[in-house]
């Protein structure tokens, strides 16, 4: 897969590409990815690719003419025309089952926006979509680029460890992750949950699924509405809540005196 990253800062994308499982992807020839800078194609001698906006205001907005130079010269590189994505707060949510859609696409084409935004005729011109990684304002879409590079590698085939670690993370089944432990066996008396050492595989499965949903429960139950829940599900989440009020009552009953 190829990706494009169109930036003011290409240095800063190119930095963050050696690590972990990016860099790894990279490696492996799983993954390339290129960066365009529009100031490369600004046409004065201040390689200006900014100007005021129009009926006043604070910051800066990027023009349009060296951001659509820099994105014709991304698309060269591409074989056939791919999805061009804004990077900008006002965007569609960025979430896993967008990753796993992009992760099948031959490439994509990032545009990171900075100051106060981009010419909307060139959004209106030139963009597919526009995706936000969260409802706060960033300095610019760099951080957010490599955000998304980073969610789309670890789908792409060949590129974890194992096979099945993309489809065992959160979000992967609408839900987040279980807790995970490690040795040794009991840290400052807090002890491993002991199905977790039975060897019955079933029965972990189950506790996992529980623990799932009960920690989507409690910390995402946005998504619980949205995804929903079979009556297997809905019994194992009872499950969690009854154990959940019962450790806390015993806690509760600690403190009595």
């Amino acid at each position: 897969m190829r990706i494009a990253v169109v930036s003011l800062f290409p240095q800063m994308i190119r930095d963050a590409l050696s690590y972990g499982v990016v860099g790894r992807a990279i490696e492996r020839n799983k993954l390339e990815v290129a960066c365009v800078d529009p100031r490369d194609y600004a046409t004065d001698v201040h390689r200006t690719v900014d100007d005021r906006p129009y009926g006043g205001g604070p910051g800066m907005v990027l023009k349009v003419e060296p951001l659509v130079a820099a994105l014709r010269a991304a698309e060269a590189a591409f074989p056939a025309r791919v999805r061009r994505i804004l990077l900008g707060a006002d965007g569609r949510r960025f979430e896993q089952a967008i990753a796993r859609e992009a992760a099948l696409w031959p490439g994509l084409i990032l545009v990171a926006g900075r100051y106060e935004g981009v010419d909307e005729r060139f959004v209106e011109g030139e963009i597919d979509a526009v995706w936000s990684i969260g409802d706060y304002i960033l300095s610019g879409g760099e951080l957010p680029a490599l955000v998304v590079i980073d969610a789309i590698a670890r789908l792409l085939p060949g590129t974890l460890g194992a096979a099945e670690s993309a489809e065992q993370e959160s979000f992967s089944d609408g839900l987040l992750d279980w807790p995970h432990y490690t040795r040794p066996a009991a840290i400052a008396g807090r002890a491993v949950p002991e199905v977790l050492s039975s060897g019955d595989h079933a029965a972990i499965a189950r506790w996992r699924r529980r623990e799932a949903l009960g920690r989507t429960w409690l910390r995402r139950p946005d998504m619980l509405e949205r995804r929903g829940m079979s009556a297997e599900e809905r019994a194992l989440l009872e499950e969690f809540k009854a154990e959940r009020a019962h450790d806390a009552g015993r806690v509760e009953s600690s403190f009595v005196r």
